[in-house]
């Protein structure tokens, strides 16, 4: 039952996503639009009831359980940012909105982008922790809890590798490529002989002063 309603809340949540954006920006229906996006929350909400539900009535902690908090956990930390994402690319094709901002590659900016998406997966990995913690001490020192450790487990492996990522852009930036000089076929920086874009000597009118290149 669990499993079958986490795959029912990620199918959902793809599909208001998809609707919301729709009536947003194609057929020009905003509050529609932004009506349902703000729905996606309430997915969350009924998963996190109904597996305390379960859990209330005596079901015994297993994977199950553990994975629907890690799903809760991972839809508050980078849902928001993936309903950005596909927002930005939506309202430039249909609405003339400007071109998504790519991540940049190289340098400073490289590592806060990391830090950034590593800062996203970090808090989605800690609601996990927060939530699986709940349910340990919902479940109590009599019931088996072993599976709901291993999933924390693997949430402190996430950040930790979140981290190492992060901080290897920072500590080995990648640097920006150095651009190669053009140079033409007859050996001149721009085409002729001599370096002139016509193969005329450096004297005289006919030359191009080097500031207006």
């Amino acid at each position: 039952m669990i499993v079958g309603l986490i795959i029912a809340c990620e199918v959902a949540f793809w599909v208001l996503l998809a609707a919301g954006l729709a009536f947003r920006y194609v057929f020009r229906m905003p509050r529609l639009g932004l009506a349902l996006l703000l729905c996606e929350p309430l997915l969350e909400v009924v998963l996190f009831v109904v597996t305390a539900i379960d859990l209330k009535n005596g079901a015994e902690p297993d994977w199950r359980h553990g994975l629907a908090a890690v799903y809760i956990g991972f839809t508050v930390g980078l849902g928001h940012s993936t309903v950005r994402w596909a927002d930005a690319r939506v309202a430039h094709r249909f609405a003339g909105g400007p071109p998504p901002v790519r991540p940049p590659k190289y340098g400073r900016a490289r590592a806060v982008h990391e830090w950034k998406v590593a800062g996203r997966w970090t808090l989605a990995a800690l609601v996990a922790v927060a939530l699986l913690q709940a349910a340990v001490r919902y479940v109590g020192g009599d019931g088996e809890t072993d599976s709901l450790r291993a999933w924390q487990s693997r949430m402190l492996w996430v950040i930790g590798i979140n981290l190492v990522i992060a901080g290897s852009y920072t500590l080995f930036p990648k640097s920006e490529p150095k651009p190669e000089p053009k140079s033409g076929p007859d050996g001149g920086p721009d085409g002729g002989p001599d370096g002139g874009p016509d193969g005329r000597s450096d004297g005289g009118s006919e030359r191009e002063p080097a500031k207006m290149r």
